[in-house]
C-alpha cells in the first residue's frame, strides 16, 4: 500500500533529477497564488476604505432639509416655508416605528475669542444624539454633549480637531473657556481625526458644537436648520423616511410626496452602492487571479503528463507486484497536491509581506491590503481544485497502464 512517506521520497528524487522543471512548475503556483490572494487583498482594503470615508459623514444616516411646498395642499398654496421646531421633532420621535434616533441642527458663523487669537468659527447647535449618528467620536479624556448639557443649557463645546490646533495649537484644550460672542464656553471635548470626503456645511474638523438647548437661548432661534435621523437598521431606512414626511406632513399641513418640501439625503444608498460595487469588483479581480492560477495549474498537469512518461517502467513493476490502480492514482494525486500546496505556501508568504511592508501613507488613497479569513479560505479553495484536476488526469492514466506493456518501455 502506498504510504505519504514513500509519496515524500518519490518526490524529492523527482525534484532533484528536474530541478529546472521543478522550479517552473512551482513558480506558476507561485505567481498564480500571490495573482489571487494581493487582488482580493487590495480589493478589500479598498471596500474598507471607501465605507471608511462614506462613515465620516455619519453611519448610515438620513439628512433632512425643510424647504418651500411646491404642491399646493388641503388649500393651501406652494410656496410656504416649513419651518420645524423642537417639539415637532420630539411629536414625530414618538410616531414613527423604526426610528433609532433623530437630532434637529442650528447653524451659525460666531466669532470665537481665546487669548490673543480672535476668528469667525462656523457653530452647530445639536442634541446628544447627533454624535452618534455623525461619528463624532473624542479624543482621549474628552466627551461629546450628552443629555444633560443640553437639558441645562450648560455653556460647553466639542471642537473639530483642526479647529481645535488653529485655537490652542499643541496644547490640551479639555477644560480651557473660550469666548463665543463674547459669551463663555468650556471646551469639553475634540474630534478625533476621521477621514471625510463628503459634508454638507462643511468638514466637521473645522466646526464647533454646541447644545441646542444653550444655541436657540443664545441666538434667539427657534427653527432647525436640517435634520439628521437614523433608522434602527439600514433595511428600514427606506420605509423610515416615507413615515417621517408622512408624520411631518400631517403636523405642517404639506403632501408628504413633496420632495421640495422637506428634501433629504439617504447616506445608506451610498452605502449599497459600495457594497454592490466591491462585490462586483472583487468577483472580477477573484475571476483574473482564478485565470493565472489555472495557467499555473496547467503547467502542473503538464509536468505530471511528463513525469508519468518518464516513469512508465517503475509504474508497471510497481503493478506486476501488486500494487492495485488506486493506489498508483492516490500517489500521483498526492505528488500533484504537494506540489500545489508547496507553490500555494510560498505565493500565500509573498502575498502577506507585500500587505506586511505596503507603505502606510497610501491608505487614505487605497485604504490598507488585507488578506482576510474570506480571502484565504477561497485561495486555498481554488488552489485545491486546481491541485486536483491538474493531477487527476495524468494520475488516471497512470493508474490505467499495462503492468505488461508498461514494463517493456
Amino acid at each position: 500500500m502506498v504510504t505519504f512517506k514513500d509519496v515524500f521520497r518519490q518526490l524529492i528524487r523527482d525534484v532533484r533529477n528536474e530541478k529546472l522543471r521543478t522550479f517552473l512548475t512551482i513558480f506558476g503556483i507561485v505567481w498564480g497564488t500571490v495573482a489571487i490572494s494581493l487582488m482580493l487583498a487590495f480589493g478589500t482594503g479598498l471596500h474598507k476604505n471607501l465605507i471608511k470615508q462614506t462613515a465620516g459623514l455619519g453611519d448610515r444616516i438620513v439628512i433632512a432639509w425643510p424647504g418651500l411646498t411646491s404642491i399646493p395642499y388641503e388649500g393651501l398654496g406652494k410656496g410656504r416655508r416649513l419651518r420645524i421646531n423642537e417639539d415637532d421633532i420630539a411629536a414625530v420621535r414618538t410616531q414613527v416605528r423604526g426610528l433609532k434616533a433623530i437630532s434637529g441642527e442650528y447653524e451659525t458663523n460666531m466669532k470665537l475669542d481665546y487669548a490673543a487669537k480672535t476668528m469667525s468659527v462656523d457653530i452647530s447647535g445639536v442634541t446628544a444624539e447627533f454624535g452618534a449618528m455623525r461619528n463624532e467620536i473624542p479624543q482621549s479624556g474628552g466627551r461629546f454633549i450628552n443629555e444633560l448639557d443640553d437639558h441645562d443649557q450648560r455653556r460647553v463645546m466639542f471642537l473639530g480637531d483642526r479647529l481645535k490646533t488653529n485655537i490652542f495649537g499643541d496644547a490640551d484644550p479639555i477644560g480651557k473657556t473660550v469666548l463665543l460672542n463674547q459669551s463663555p464656553f468650556q471646551v469639553i471635548g475634540v474630534l478625533i481625526k476621521k477621514p471625510q470626503d463628503s459634508n454638507y456645511s462643511g468638514p466637521d474638523a473645522e466646526k464647533a458644537f454646541i447644545p441646542s438647548s444653550t444655541f436657540r437661548a443664545l441666538n434667539g432661534d427657534k427653527y432647525v436648520d436640517n435634520m439628521i435621523f437614523q433608522a434602527a437598521s439600514s433595511g428600514e431606512t427606506k420605509q423610515v423616511i416615507k413615515d417621517i414626511s408622512a408624520a411631518f406632513g400631517k403636523r405642517l399641513r404639506f403632501d408628504p410626496e413633496d420632495k421640495e418640501a422637506l428634501s433629504m439625503w439617504d447616506t445608506t444608498e451610498q452605502f449599497h452602492f459600495f457594497d454592490i460595487f466591491m462585490l462586483a469588483f472583487n468577483g472580477f479581480l477573484g475571476l483574473v487571479g482564478v485565470l493565472t492560477l489555472i495557467v499555473g495549474g496547467i503547467g502542473v498537469s503538464n509536468i505530471m503528463n511528463v513525469v508519468v512518461e518518464e516513469r512508465t517502467r517503475e509504474i508497471g513493476i510497481k503493478m506486476a507486484l501488486g500494487a492495485k490502480s488506486r493506489w498508483i492514482l492516490t500517489q500521483f494525486l498526492i505528488e500533484t497536491l504537494l506540489v500545489t500546496i508547496f507553490g500555494g505556501a510560498i505565493g500565500f508568504a509573498i502575498s502577506l509581506g507585500v500587505c506586511a511592508v505596503f507603505p502606510a501613507q497610501l491608505y487614505e488613497y487605497v485604504g490598507k491590503p488585507e488578506v482576510s479569513p474570506v480571502v484565504a479560505l477561497f485561495t486555498a479553495l481554488a488552489l485545491g481544485i486546481v491541485g486536483l484536476v491538474a493531477g487527476y488526469f495524468p494520475a488516471k492514466e497512470a493508474s490505467r497502464l499495462d503492468p505488461v506493456v508498461a514494463m517493456k518501455l
